[in-house]
C-alpha cells in the first residue's frame, strides 16, 4: 500500500505532463496561423529579431491636428485647451484634406442621413408679388356738381337725401327765382314788339326786334331753363317765377348742401353727383417696391365685404411725388363697378403680380406692341390712332417703358428660395459637383435680386443652367464644414493652426452725437418689436418707421454720406417688408430682413444705448437657414420661435456704442461663453 506522499507526487506528474502538451499545442497553433496569415497577405513573415516600422504619416489614422468644436477655425498640432472659449480641443478628421477649402464629400449614406436633396438651376420667368393695401374712392372724371345757375328760393328738394339713385334729365331742385321771371318778361316782351313790327316797312327795325329775341332766349337759356320750358313760355305767354332743375348725369346723390327754403347764389352747390360704374381704387405702393409697377398692369384686390370674391383694376397713375412721412407712393387703379359692390371708402388688399426679366425689370407681355392712351389704359389698339374716350392720341407702350417686340426679354437664373444662405450682405449656395466617386459639394458665393414667390434672381455668381444646387440639408453641409475650420456660410478662407482674426469693421465713421442719437432711437424701437416677437405678439412696426424717418442724413458728409444712403435704403425695405406683414409669421420673416440691415448701420455710425447691444443667432430659424437678432440682454430671447423654442440660440458678438459710456466697454467681439 503507497503512502499519501507517493500517491500525490504521481498526480503532479501528470498534471504537468498534461500542461506542456497544451502549452505546446497552443504555441504550433499559433506560429500556423502567423504563417498562414503572412501567406495569405502575400507577404513573408517577418524574421522575429526585425524590428516593427513605424507606420507613416500619410496612412496613420491617427489625428495631426486638433481643432475646437466651438471655434473650428482654430488648429493645434497637439492637444490642449482652445484660445478662445477655453473648451478641450478634439480631433481633427484629416481624411478630407484633399477636397478643397470649400468641398465636401460624404458618403452616399451620409448623404441620405442627412436628407440632402438638390434643385437644378433654371433659366425661366418668374412672378414678382407686390402687395398693397388702399381704399376705393370715386372717379373723379365722373363726379358731377349740380348748382344754382340763378339767384332765388329753393322751394323744394325733390331728392332729400344722399344715396338716391338718379337718371340723367330727372328733377331735383323746384327753385323760386325773381331774376328768372324778369328775364321770362323779356322774351314776351320782344315777342310782342316782332309781332307789332311784322308788318312795318322798317327791315331794320324788324331784324333788331328779332336779335332781342334770341338774345332773350339765349339768356333764359344760360340761366338754366330747357328748350322746351322756354318752348312753354312762348306759347302760354306766361312768365313762371318758379324754375325747376334737372340732373345733367345719372348717378348716385353723393352730397346735399341744401335745404328747403334755403336763399341760394348763383353757383351755389346744391348736390354732387357720382357715377359709380366705374371707380378708383387708390392703393399706397412702398418706394422699394416701385420697380414692379408700371402703367397698364393687371392687379387683383379684395374686400372686406364679398370675402373670396376676386376683383381686378388697371394701373392708370403713379404719383410722381413720394410722400416722405410714409415712403409710399399713390399707384390708381381703374375698376369696373356695373354690380355697385365696390363703395368708395371702402378698404381693399391688392396683389400685383409682375414678370421678372433678365436685368431684373418688370415685363408686361400682353402690352407688347400695344397702343393705349394716357388718361384711359384700358383702351388698347394695334396702332396709332385717337382715345375713343377723350380723343387724345395714343402712344405706344414702348415709350412708357414696357418692353416690345423689338426688345425680346430674356428669362433671368433662378434658384428655389430654400438653396442660399443668406448672412448679411453675402448668400451662398452648395452645388454638386458631377463625375465625383463620392457625392461632393462646394460652396459658391453669388449675388441675389428680388425673391419672386418660391425662387430667388441670381444677379451673379459662379452658377450657370443645369447645376444641381442643394435645397434641402444645405445648412448642415455649412455646419460639418464649420466644424472642418472651412471657409462657411460665417466665415471665408480660414487660417490654419491659428485663431480666427476679428471681424472686419465695416467702415466705421465718426458721427456727431445728435445721429447716434438718432440711430438709438430705431435701436429702441427694434428692441421694443423683438421683445414683442418674443413674447408670441404681433409688433407694431410704426414707431421703426417713425424713428427712420427723422434720421437727418444732413449731419453727415462725404463718405459717411454716401454710405448712409445704402444702409437707409436696405432699412427702408426691410420695414416696408414689416409693414405689409399680416400677421405674426410673416413679421419674422420681416424682422430677419430688418436684423440683417441694422447691425451694420450700428457699427458704421455707433449708437448712444446704455446697455450691452448683443448679437444672437439660431441657425435652425427658417427651416436650418439660420438668423440673427439684436438684443440689450444677455437673458437669451428668441424672436424667431418665441415660447417654442424661446432659448434656441447663440451669441455671435456685440454692437459697440460710441461715446455713450456703454456698460461693459462695448467691446465687439465674442466672450469666453459666446459662440
Amino acid at each position: 500500500m503507497t503512502t499519501w506522499n507517493e500517491q500525490a507526487r504521481s498526480i503532479f506528474v501528470w498534471l504537468a505532463a498534461h500542461v506542456t502538451a497544451m502549452v505546446v499545442v497552443l504555441l504550433l497553433a499559433f506560429a500556423a496561423g502567423f504563417v498562414v496569415r503572412g501567406v495569405v497577405r502575400g507577404a513573408s513573415p517577418r524574421p522575429p529579431h526585425e524590428p516593427h516600422a513605424q507606420p507613416s504619416a500619410g496612412t496613420s489614422r491617427e489625428p495631426t491636428l486638433w481643432t475646437c468644436s466651438m471655434h473650428p477655425t482654430v488648429k493645434q498640432p497637439k492637444p490642449g485647451k482652445c484660445p478662445i472659449c477655453f473648451m478641450d480641443l478634439i480631433p481633427l478628421d484629416q481624411g478630407a484634406a484633399q477636397e478643397g477649402e470649400r468641398a465636401l464629400a460624404v458618403s452616399p449614406a451620409a448623404a441620405k442621413l442627412a436628407e440632402i436633396r438638390t434643385s437644378p438651376v433654371e433659366r425661366r420667368f418668374v412672378d414678382v408679388q407686390v402687395r398693397m393695401v388702399g381704399k376705393v374712392a370715386y372717379d373723379e372724371s365722373r363726379l358731377a356738381h349740380i348748382a344754382a345757375w340763378v339767384s332765388g328760393r329753393i322751394d323744394r328738394l325733390y331728392v332729400d337725401y344722399t344715396g338716391v339713385p338718379v337718371k340723367a334729365g330727372e328733377h331735383l331742385v323746384y327753385l323760386y327765382s325773381p331774376d328768372l321771371y324778369a328775364a321770362q318778361e323779356e322774351l314776351l316782351q320782344a315777342l310782342k314788339v316782332v309781332k307789332e313790327l311784322r308788318n312795318s316797312e322798317l327791315k331794320e327795325l324788324r331784324d333788331t326786334a328779332q336779335a332781342t329775341v334770341a338774345a332773350a332766349r339765349e339768356k333764359l337759356r344760360l340761366l338754366g331753363l330747357t328748350a322746351e320750358q322756354i318752348a312753354q313760355a312762348e306759347r302760354t305767354g306766361k312768365a313762371q317765377d318758379h324754375v325747376t332743375i334737372h340732373a345733367p348725369v345719372g348717378g348716385i346723390v353723393v352730397h346735399k348742401n341744401a335745404v328747403e327754403g334755403m336763399y341760394v347764389q348763383t353757383g351755389s352747390r346744391i348736390y354732387t353727383i357720382a357715377d359709380l360704374s366705374r371707380v378708383w381704387v387708390k392703393l399706397d405702393a412702398y418706394e422699394s417696391d416701385l420697380p414692379w409697377v408700371h402703367y397698364g398692369q393687371q392687379v387683383e384686390f379684395e374686400t372686406e365685404a364679398t370675402p373670396g370674391r376676386r376683383f381686378a383694376g388697371t394701373v392708370s397713375f403713379i404719383n410722381p411725388v413720394l410722400d416722405d412721412r410714409t415712403r409710399t407712393v399713390t399707384v390708381r387703379l381703374n375698376a369696373e363697378n356695373p354690380a355697385g359692390l365696390l363703395k368708395p371708402g371702402m378698404f381693399v388688399r391688392a396683389v400685383l403680380r409682375a414678370r421678372v426679366a433678365d436685368d431684373g425689370r418688370a415685363i408686361a407681355p400682353h402690352l407688347a406692341g400695344k397702343w393705349t392712351c394716357t388718361m384711359h389704359p384700358e383702351v388698347l389698339d394695334d396702332g396709332p390712332g385717337r382715345c375713343r374716350v377723350c380723343q387724345m392720341p395714343l402712344v405706344s407702350t414702348e415709350s412708357l417703358g414696357i418692353a416690345g417686340p423689338d426688345a425680346e426679354p430674356r428669362p433671368p437664373l433662378v434658384v428655389p428660395a430654400s438653396a442660399p444662405l443668406i448672412t448679411g450682405e453675402r448668400a451662398l449656395v452648395y452645388v454638386q459637383l458631377p463625375g465625383t466617386e463620392r457625392p461632393t459639394f462646394e460652396a459658391r458665393e453669388i449675388v441675389l435680386g428680388p425673391r419672386a414667390g418660391d425662387f430667388y434672381v441670381v444677379r451673379a455668381g459662379q452658377l450657370i443652367e443645369g447645376d444641381l444646387v442643394v435645397t434641402q440639408g444645405n445648412f448642415k453641409l455649412d455646419s460639418e464644414l464649420q466644424i472642418r475650420a472651412k471657409a462657411s456660410m460665417m466665415s471665408a478662407t480660414p487660417r490654419s493652426g491659428a485663431p480666427p482674426p476679428a471681424p472686419a469693421k465695416p467702415g466705421r465713421f465718426e458721427t456727431p452725437e445728435p445721429f447716434r442719437q438718432q440711430l438709438t432711437a430705431l435701436l429702441d424701437a427694434y428692441l421694443a418689436a423683438w421683445r414683442a416677437l418674443a413674447a408670441d405678439k404681433a409688433a407694431d412696426p410704426k414707431p421703426i418707421a417713425d424713428a427712420l424717418a427723422v434720421v437727418d442724413m444732413k449731419l453727415l458728409e462725404g463718405k459717411a454720406h454716401e454710405a448712409w444712403i445704402g444702409d437707409q435704403r436696405r432699412l427702408q425695405e426691410a420695414i416696408g417688408v414689416f409693414t405689409r406683414a399680416e400677421d405674426i409669421t410673416r413679421q419674422r420673416e420681416a424682422f430677419d430682413l430688418l436684423s440683417q440691415a441694422l447691425p451694420p448701420a450700428l457699427r458704421r455710425f455707433g449708437h448712444l444705448a446704455r446697455k450691452p447691444i448683443a448679437e444672437f443667432r439660431c441657425p435652425m430659424a427658417f427651416n436650418d437657414r439660420g438668423a440673427t437678432w439684436l438684443q440689450d440682454s444677455d437673458d437669451l430671447l428668441n424672436p424667431y420661435f418665441g415660447a417654442a423654442m424661446l432659448k434656441c440660440g447663440v451669441k455671435v458678438g456685440r454692437v459697440e456704442g460710441r461715446g455713450s459710456g456703454v456698460e461693459g466697454g462695448g467691446a465687439d467681439k465674442p466672450g469666453p461663453h459666446d459662440h
